[in-house]
């Protein structure tokens, strides 16, 4: 696993250099978004509200909630909608009510059409309110009948016992009989407009505790999630798990990127590292087939997480080679040939490759400092079946690679590969990749002004 810490230019290079490939996937999400929503058509929600007058508990309140998504009340209203194929187990999933603040009850219907779900929210509201008031009337009829009935038999008795009151009074035409007469009788009547009164009262008068404030609003937006919602959450989601995906394989990598752990997969020196200019990203996939063609679409073609090409100039370059051959030199006892072992599949490295032939080569002249480096041959091995030719002119073995292309258990069967060939590996060079900066036009070395890459006669290019 690469401890290499996460970092924004991370993300920003996979965002950079895999834009093809993030804006395929973001299309395939939102695609998928799409079909999801031609699988789940749009829905609209309105909410009818119910005002429970007096005071009410909070649970009570959370009571009479249960109440209204209950199956009696949705079964109810299913029946008094009369909608073809609807049934109130179906419209019990599309009914919600909560208790809000002020002793509200929102009762929430959702259906297909805006007018559905208006008629739905409306006719659970009010099939709540007769529900409701038809339990708070059973749970009180039998005891307002007894006190009905009651107060009936009292009135009765008052009446006759008002009756022998006024004719036992004095029959004669005194104030005083006059007054008493006159008494019993407002008692009388007011008795029989109280009880008149009780008879016309009604007792399901219980239903004005519970209002329904208004019809429901007809809904003008579909409910969430909608058919432009579904499309971008597709999108950013698939476009996320890619992004998400690129990191982990990061994380996840085994390839060496560090030259220590190079060096000691290979079991050799480091010699020094060296520079290659970028080359501009190819118009044309490289290979054939139309494998080829669709990695170079989805732009898979070229690595991503290698850092981003610093400026270099080329007399920097040519230093690095200089020095590489200078501690080559330095190490052998006398000049001899040299294969140079080169990854199949890296690149960079057999560019390196030949510009460290071609450095080696131009400095070997008899006036030159550098005299008596080694003879260089540059050979191709496969990783997955490593094989370096026999020793014959060449007694030992130089590995240029590039950093971050190769596991340890690669790099230690390409060593394998050196000593089966009787090649000892003198050392390691790597390579990476530099911007190159526009060359100077005047007053630079004459050694400077070569050709980048010059390989002769002996130093050419082979694969095994």
């Amino acid at each position: 696993m690469s401890d290499e810490t996460i970092r924004l230019v991370t993300i920003g290079r996979i965002l950079r250099r895999r834009r093809r490939l993030l804006a395929i996937v973001a299309v395939v999400g939102a695609l998928v978004g799409y079909g999801a929503s031609v699988l789940f058509p749009p829905s609209y929600t309105t909410s009818a509200s119910v005002l429970l007058a007096g005071q009410w508990e909070e649970r009570e309140l959370l009571t009479q909630a249960e109440i209204a998504t209950s199956s009696v009340v949705v079964d109810r209203a299913a029946a008094a909608l009369g909608w073809t194929g609807v049934s109130g187990s179906e419209l019990r999933d599309r009914v919600s009510a909560k208790a809000a603040n002020g002793n509200i009850i929102k009762i929430s219907g959702t259906a297909d059409t805006p007018e559905r779900a208006q008629r739905l929210s409306d006719q659970v509201a009010q099939q709540f309110v007769s529900f409701a008031a038809r339990i708070a009337g059973d749970s009180t009829d039998s005891d307002a009948a007894a006190g009905t009935e009651a107060l009936r038999q009292k009135v009765a008795q008052t009446n006759r016992r008002i009756t022998d009151l006024a004719d036992a009074a004095d029959p004669g035409q005194t104030v005083e009989s006059v007054q008493a007469r006159t008494e019993l009788e407002k008692l009388r009547t007011t008795l029989q407009e109280a009880m008149q009164k009780l008879d016309e009262a009604d007792p399901a008068t219980d239903e004005a505790d519970m209002v329904v404030m208004g019809p429901a609003a007809r809904p003008t937006g579909e409910a969430p999630p909608t058919r432009v919602q579904l499309i971008v959450a597709g999108a950013l989601l698939f476009f996320l798990l890619a992004v998400i995906g690129h990191l982990a394989a990061a994380r996840m990598s085994r390839r060496l990127r560090t030259e220590p752990e190079i060096a000691a997969a290979l079991g050799s020196a480091l010699l020094g590292t060296v520079d290659v200019p970028g080359e501009r990203p190819a118009r044309r996939p490289k290979g054939r087939g139309p494998g080829a063609w669709i990695r170079w679409l989805l732009g898979v073609d070229t690595r991503w997480d290698v850092p981003t090409p610093q400026p270099s100039d080329e007399a920097g370059r040519q230093i690095r080679y200089r020095r590489v051959c200078a501690r080559l030199r330095d190490q052998l006892p006398a000049p001899r040939r040299l294969l140079v072992v080169v990854p199949d599949g890296d690149e960079i490295a057999r560019r390196a490759a030949g510009q460290l032939v071609a450095e080696a080569e131009s400095d070997a002249s008899p006036s030159s400092s550098s005299r008596g480096n080694p003879m260089l041959r540059v050979v191709g091995v496969s990783v997955s079946r490593p094989l370096v030719p026999d020793r014959d002119n060449e007694s030992g073995a130089l590995v240029v690679l590039s950093a971050g292309s190769w596991t340890a258990g690669e790099l230690a069967g390409l060593a394998e590969a050196c000593a089966d060939a009787g090649h000892e590996v003198v050392g390691t060079v790597l390579a990476g990749t530099v911007r190159a900066r526009p060359k100077r036009t005047a007053g630079d070395p004459p050694h400077l002004a070569r050709p980048a890459i010059a390989v002769g006669d002996d130093a050419r290019v082979g694969s095994v």
